[in-house]
């Protein structure tokens, strides 16, 4: 089998190379996206939970910084259905032409977006969850291995579910999970993927809207040093993995790292994002508006972070990746 980087996937996706940007939730806004599509990936913004103010300005800073076309990451069943209804029907009346669906599948929002004529791609953790979102009319499947940082829902690691689900699948399979250097864009391709989305090799660039200190500790970071975990769980579904770096929070656990009940967590406000209250055992990640106790807050990493050790301008990450992965094909 010869393996290239120009996979069908580019052409669908209207990207010089199968690298996707990570719709992370906070982090993913306008200047993170358009870096990575000016640079010849695919982006998508992290509009999860949004007011659609917000979305409506990161959605109309990144139409002007790029022409590149670009997916608008939501998450439906983790959240409100008037709000999802108002942000869906925002992005639409915007001219968005990709949505990116996490979590459970629902096809009725599915449905939706496909009648208004865009394009739906889907995170996915499992093969039933795969089968789900193809049925219902998913056109790409971002199949997310247990390496990933942020929310995981499955227990599959990534390499393991993208072999089991582009056996089947008959739309593209992009790989997620621990990806950050060309050997891991290498191995899914070989492993049957178009494609990869990355989330922590974005997170720790210039551009990227996380906070300093949460780059910081990514590029310190080893595989080793990441945690997965349903403490940090409020704002979302009881009992939702995620993977973070290992801090106060987790080490106070002891092995206690999954079940846990979101009821019985104290409500103690450790942070401020804006004016925004962020509470202990939030999914809030601190962002570049965050003060406060920022070491106790949620810092996404996945288990590729052992690849990055410096904080660059996201077009430069994904070039140094892009060309690695080359080097690589070069020699097979």
């Amino acid at each position: 089998m010869t393996l290239t980087l120009d996979t069908p996937l580019c052409a669908q996706l209207g990207c010089d190379v199968p690298v996707l940007l990570a719709g992370m939730g906070g982090v993913s806004r306008w200047e993170l996206a358009a870096a990575v599509a000016e640079a010849g990936g695919f982006a998508q913004l992290g509009m999860v939970r949004e007011d659609p103010a917000l979305i409506g300005r990161e959605v109309k800073a990144l139409q002007a910084a790029t022409s590149r076309d670009f997916s608008v990451n939501l998450i439906p069943s983790a959240t409100e259905a008037g709000l999802l209804d108002r942000q869906i029907g925002l992005c639409l009346d915007l001219g968005v032409r990709s949505f990116t669906f996490f979590w459970e599948v629902m096809p009725e929002v599915i449905a939706r977006v496909q009648k208004a004529g865009a394009r739906v791609l889907h995170q996915i953790g499992t093969e039933a969850a795969a089968r789900a979102a193809e049925d219902a009319g998913a056109m790409v499947l971002i199949a997310q291995g247990v390496e990933a940082g942020g929310h995981i829902h499955g227990e599959a690691s990534m390499l393991a579910l993208v072999e089991a689900v582009a056996a089947r699948a008959s739309v593209p399979v992009v790989a997620s999970g621990g990806i950050a250097s060309g050997a891991g864009l290498v191995a899914a391709l070989a492993a049957g993927a178009q494609g990869v989305q990355c989330g922590t090799a974005f997170l720790a660039t210039t551009e990227s809207f996380a906070h300093d200190y949460h780059k910081q500790r990514v590029v310190a970071a080893q595989a080793a040093d990441t945690v997965r975990t349903d403490i940090y769980v409020l704002n979302w579904p009881a009992h939702a993995a995620v993977r973070v770096i290992a801090n106060s929070v987790t080490q106070g656990l002891g092995f206690a790292l999954m079940g846990h009940d979101p009821d019985a967590l104290p409500r103690e406000v450790i942070a401020d994002e804006g004016g925004r209250p962020i509470l202990r055992y939030s999914t809030d990640s601190p962002l570049r508006n965050t003060s406060g106790d920022l070491e106790a807050m949620a810092l996404f990493a996945g288990q590729g972070l052992g690849a990055l050790t410096d904080i660059p301008p996201a077009g430069e990450r994904l070039r140094r990746l892009v060309a690695e992965a080359r080097a690589l094909l070069s020699t097979r």
